[in-house]
């Protein structure tokens, strides 16, 4: 659909969005990325132009990304049944091979080549390279999913450093050489501590944190870690935002300066959250605002 915008209006909008792109010139931007902002062919092509133009506006933006519908799809035509524990995937010695080509395979391989098809320089790696991601065992029961115990952040710091967009799959391994699955949202906020980025941007399905789940208007716009831990006590924060949120209040702590929990399916919300006076979905703080 043809918008229209005259080239005064255009001009406007680049003007405003001029003190964001120097606030974030040269900073550090981590971007999680899953759900259904994924799936949707039209969605990721908008988000991959977002993060290209980030990119060219020197950002030094970091794609984490995960896979789970994917990796689920090619489970169903392998004739293997998915199944989850407290949200997490039981992964059987089968199954980390499936993550493990789905996510340092297809899924990361296609982020790259739409990256650089919108004019971006991007480079893959997985958790395995370079020590990146080291990790033992979560739970017996839950087999090789992964509890990270170390971090090194230098093959990133490098592609960083080099110009590329690092674009990083969410698998771990151990000494022994095993192979573990790891937390999308938990690796984002790890690498986004040791990179002390400027924002995590965590893109969902949902619009954020709501006071009430039922009521899409009842979004947070911000709230501190104080106040996150009273929502729990409140319940306000419950069911799959919980480990959500564990994770933006872990990234703050680990040297994050803020962390956004966004609608991936609305579009350019990423453009909106950095370069608007708006924003977009729910800001997470350290102590008080």
């Amino acid at each position: 659909m043809k918008d229209h915008f005259t080239n005064a209006q255009r001009a406007e909008v680049l003007t405003q969005a001029l003190p964001y792109i120097q606030k974030y010139n040269g900073k550090v931007v981590v971007i999680k990325y899953g759900g259904n902002a994924m799936i949707d062919e039209q969605l990721k092509q908008q988000v991959m132009e977002d993060i290209v133009l980030l990119w060219l506006i020197g950002i030094k933006v970091v794609l984490v990304h995960g896979g789970g519908p994917e990796i689920t799809e090619l489970m169903q035509k392998l004739g293997k049944k998915s199944e989850f524990v407290d949200g997490l995937r039981v992964t059987d010695k089968e199954t980390v091979d499936i993550v493990q080509m789905v996510l340092a395979g297809k899924v990361n391989k296609t982020l790259v080549a739409l990256l650089e098809k919108h004019g971006g320089n991007a480079m893959g790696i997985s958790g395995m390279d370079g020590k990146l991601i080291q990790a033992t065992m979560k739970d017996p029961k839950l087999g090789y999913v992964g509890k990270i115990t170390k971090v090194n952040i230098q093959p990133i710091a490098d592609l960083l450093e080099k110009g590329y967009i690092p674009v990083v799959s969410t698998l771990g391994y151990d000494k022994e050489g095993n192979i573990y699955n790891i937390n999308g949202d938990t690796a984002a906020a790890w690498i986004a501590g040791a990179l002390g980025a400027k924002r995590l941007i965590m893109m969902t399905d949902v619009a954020g944190i709501l006071r009430d789940k039922e009521d899409p208007d009842s979004l947070i716009p911000s709230i501190s870690i104080p106040e996150a831990e009273k929502l729990f006590e409140e319940k306000v924060i419950a069911g799959g935002m919980i480990p959500k949120v564990q994770c933006c209040i872990e990234a703050i702590n680990a040297g994050v300066q803020k962390v956004i929990i966004m609608d991936g399916r609305v579009p350019h919300s990423i453009l909106m959250e950095l370069l608007t006076d708006e924003g977009a979905g729910t800001m997470v703080t350290g102590g008080d605002k």
